[in-house]
């Protein structure tokens, strides 16, 4: 298989041909979360504001993900740019050694100490905790599975093929339609489980898409950054160091992100398991254009880190333009589908007269913040690309912080439930106004390192 050169060619179709494979890949993993949140919302409110509730867990664990993810794909995609695949090998080998110990590490945890997890919330509906404990234990079950193919997909993406885990990732997602209904009201000879179905579907998913992946990686002897690839081997501390450097500001970003989103949570608890299920279903549809931002975050680090590797700086530029205006039409085009079509687009999910009417008013208020919420996470890419991750995620973990005591104020006021809902949406704005500008700032000094490299060199 041979990588895609992001060194040369037309820019545009370069990103764009990137992301979208990419952008499918975050949609298909976005797409077993909603799904279970579709299915799970006929069952009722309670179920939904349960599997939410356990959810927080899943996305706190990702922080670890992210830590790998990311200096995965950074290191790849720079090792392409220098054309030296075997620094490319040494990294694949050891971030998937470190994913797997996360992984199991991370499910022991979760599997033992469900019960206080989720009793941290303090919900009083003594069966949506019943609920979300048992979905909990569940998932956490084949928790390694689900931090091995995000890494498995950073590492093609980072060598310029993202098709293979979009393809890949959508064989999972298949089972997980087809099982999701089935599992959780029983069809046929199956019992009608409730959310213990839905992550018993979930991983059963995953599982087949990290057996797909290796048959893939069997079969295919030409993909050269994993020949030679031995999980038992001793790690190179030097090379865990060098993808624990670039990753753990995204990670601990990640990982503050959760903390603070499960510290408004607790606050939401206290309107009701109507809020929970609100603010769980509400942001796996804001996910939609999250996701988008995401794919082209990924395709611009991928093509920033490519074009850092091989010192061409008008290309880094250009390339952060083309998907600054991509993302800015696509910012603009959600924030106008939230506002304007909330009771439509929310139904869809939970049809209950009360959650539906307290989900538009969710929705109409975060649709204000979805441009700028776009153009963070595509910049927080480039500066990614280049390696330098700290900028993002300080930006990140300083606004989300500010949440929680806007939420405390604004929901004290007039605005009551709703102000926790402007204080996501007013943080996301400034996010995204400071991000860029950095950004643009931190140019000048790429230039000049690159520069002083060609000089050398």
């Amino acid at each position: 298989m041979n990588k895609q050169d992001l060194t040369k060619g037309k820019i545009f179709s370069s990103i764009l041909f990137l992301a979208l494979p990419i952008m499918g890949t975050s949609f298909v993993q976005m797409a077993y979360n909603m799904t279970d949140m579709i299915w799970i919302g006929r069952v009722g409110g309670d179920a939904a504001a349960a599997v939410g509730t356990a959810g927080f867990y899943m996305w706190f664990a990702s922080g670890l993900i992210f830590l790998c993810r990311i200096g995965a794909e950074v290191l790849v995609a720079q090792s392409v740019g220098r054309r030296d695949i075997k620094e490319g090998k040494a990294i694949v080998q050891n971030v998937l050694q470190l994913i797997l110990i996360m992984g199991m590490i991370s499910s022991l945890v979760l599997f033992t100490f469900n019960k206080p997890l989720i009793g941290f919330f303090g919900i009083d509906d003594l069966s949506v905790v019943k609920m979300a404990e048992d979905y909990l234990k569940v998932v956490s079950i084949g928790l390694v599975f689900f931090f091995v193919n995000p890494i498995f997909s950073a590492i093609f993406n980072g060598y310029g093929k993202s098709g293979v885990p979009f393809a890949i990732n959508t064989i999972g997602l298949a089972f997980n339609i087809i099982f999701d209904p089935i599992l959780i009201f029983g069809v046929g000879p199956f019992p009608a489980l409730g959310v213990i179905g839905a992550g018993i579907a979930t991983i059963s998913a995953q599982l087949i898409v990290t057996l797909v992946f290796i048959l893939y990686l069997y079969r295919q002897k030409e993909i050269h950054l994993f020949e030679g690839l031995h999980i038992f081997n001793k790690m190179n501390k030097e090379k865990v160091q060098r993808i624990v450097k670039i990753g753990l500001p995204v990670g601990l970003q990640s990982m503050l992100f959760t903390f603070i989103a499960m510290i408004i949570g607790r606050l939401i608890a206290e309107w009701g398991y109507i809020a929970i299920a609100v603010q769980k279903v509400g942001s796996q549809i804001e996910s939609i254009s999250w996701m988008t931002a995401s794919g082209f975050s990924t395709a611009t680090s991928t093509f920033v880190g490519q074009n850092y590797g091989a010192n061409q700086f008008d290309r880094i530029k250009k390339g952060y333009e083309v998907s600054f205006a991509i993302m800015a039409v696509i910012g603009v085009i959600t924030s106008l589908a939230l506002i304007f079509f909330a009771g439509p687009i929310f139904k869809i999910f939970i049809p209950e007269a009360k959650a539906l009417e307290a989900g538009i008013v969710y929705l109409k208020i975060l649709g204000f913040s979805q441009f700028f919420m776009c153009i963070e996470i595509m910049t927080n890419g480039a500066f990614n690309g280049l390696g330098k991750t700290m900028y993002p995620a300080i930006n990140s973990v300083l606004f989300n912080a500010l949440r929680i005591p806007m939420a405390f104020v604004l929901s004290k006021t007039a605005l009551d439930l709703s102000g926790v809902w402007w204080s996501i949406s007013i943080s996301s704005i400034f996010k995204g106004i400071i991000i860029v500008t950095l950004f643009i700032g931190i140019l000048k000094s790429v230039k000049k390192e690159l520069e002083l490299n060609e000089e050398v060199a």
